[in-house]
Formats: C-alpha cells, structure tokens, sequence
C-alpha cells in the first residue's frame, strides 16, 4: 500500500485536535501544522501527532501551501480541524493507497456540513466538495486569501464516501470567523472590483440571501436555513464594507 500523510493545521483548536487526529490514525504520518495557538492546542497535538511544526498564520492558502512540502509520503490527506474522516471514508482512501488510479494526482470528495447542532441538507451547502486526498508534488492551493482550491497538475478523480464537517462552536464564534472572511475577501475583491456602488451594498447581500434561502432551497432546512441565509447577505455587506475602509485607508 502506497503510504500517506495526514496535515492538520490548527489555530486555537482544542476543542477539536483530539477527534480530527483519531479519524486520521490510519495515516503513516500524521502532521500538525500549528500557528502559535495559545489554548493548549500545541501540547494535545504532540502527544498525539507524529510531527507538530509551527508557522505564523497568514491565510489559509498561504499555510497550507507551506505545509504541503514538508509531508514525508507522495500521499497526502489534508484535513481541517473541524473535518472528520469517516468508516466508510478511511476505506475508500485505503483502496485508493492500494492501487492508485493512473494519471489521477487529486480527489474530490463532498462534505456533510452541520451548523447549529443540525445537518444542513440544503441552503447551498448540498453539493459541497473539497479536494482533500492528493499527490504532494503535483498539487498546490490557489493563491486566495478565501475559499483557495487546490490546482492540480493533472486529473482529478471523486469519492463516493464524505467527510463530516462541522464548522460551528457558538454563533458569536461563527460571526466572528464570518468577520474573517469578510477581511479577507476583501483583499481578493480588491483586484476585480471597480466603483462600489448602492449595487454592493445593497443588491448584492440580498441576492446572497435569496440565493441561498430560495433558489438553494434554504427555506428546506427551517430556522438553519434562514440564518445561513442572512448570514451570507451579512458577509457579503461587510466583505465591500472592508473594500471601502481599504481602499479609503490606502487612498
């Protein structure tokens, strides 16, 4: 069996290392990439990590690329603290390890999301999928400070089975990640927005939300689904209010 090696990054994780590095114990390395978090995350993961190294946050991307030439094996399972690998998952990947596909250097693979204590089934969350499983030396992430995706050199396959994904801990916690988000996509708004407008402020948060809650059917998933809603028009306001006080600022 081709061997493999699971990557972890991790910021203020605690509540999380434990159950992400048992659903990649299946892995012949398991790599924690930490970014100097100050809850106790660190020391839980060098128990029990095989390797835990350290690296100033600066965007998503940006450390996972950084981490991704520092696995031992070709293989590589990148998995976030808030993701588990499931029973039917970790099969599919070992059949995969026995006997990789020829030309396929990436999979895809869906994810079943949860928020506020509840499976999301729809709010357009239903067909979301990540590239997870790849070959080190063949694959990075895009250079964006949001929503990066792996670019591939060469095809990409897909997996039947899903990872369980669970990105809520509090809904002041969530908001204050969505503030994040907001920053950051700011900074890639920059280079392809022109004047802000009304348009931005206004049409655009609502059509956020009228995506989401209607043409997603998000009215499907009850009260989840109106505040997935509202809270994708929230992150669409404050991402061109951040544009504004950027460019302000610069200006």
């Amino acid at each position: 069996m081709n061997k493999i090696t699971a990557i972890i990054p991790t910021g203020n994780e605690i509540h999380n290392i434990e159950h992400a590095i048992e659903s990649v114990s299946f892995a012949d390395e398991i790599l924690v990439v930490d970014s100097y978090s100050n809850d106790g995350t660190f020391k839980k993961a060098q128990e029990l990590a095989d390797r835990v190294i350290r690296r100033k946050y600066e965007y998503s991307a940006s450390q996972k690329n950084w981490a991704i030439p520092q696995a031992k094996h070709e293989w590589i399972l990148l998995l976030d603290a808030d993701e588990r690998v499931t029973t039917e998952l970790k099969k599919e990947i070992q059949e995969i390890l026995k006997s990789p596909p020829k030309n396929i250097v990436a999979f895809w693979m869906g994810r079943n999301n949860h928020f506020m204590g509840e499976r999301v089934k729809y709010s357009g969350w239903r067909n979301d999928k990540v590239i997870r499983l790849f070959k080190r030396d063949f694959c990075m992430y895009e250079d964006k400070y949001v929503h990066a995706e792996i670019i591939a050199n060469g095809s990409i396959g897909k997996l039947k089975a899903k990872l369980y994904h669970n990105t809520y801990i509090s809904i002041d916690k969530y908001i204050e990640k969505m503030n994040r988000y907001a920053s950051w996509q700011a900074k890639d708004y920059d280079k392809k927005t022109g004047l802000i407008t009304p348009y931005h402020f206004v049409i655009k948060p609502f059509w956020g939300f009228f995506k989401h809650y209607i043409l997603q059917s998000g009215f499907r998933d009850g009260f989840i689904g109106f505040t997935i809603g509202y809270l994708q028009s929230y992150v669409v306001f404050m991402r061109y209010v951040k544009l504004w006080l950027l460019r302000r600022k610069r200006n």
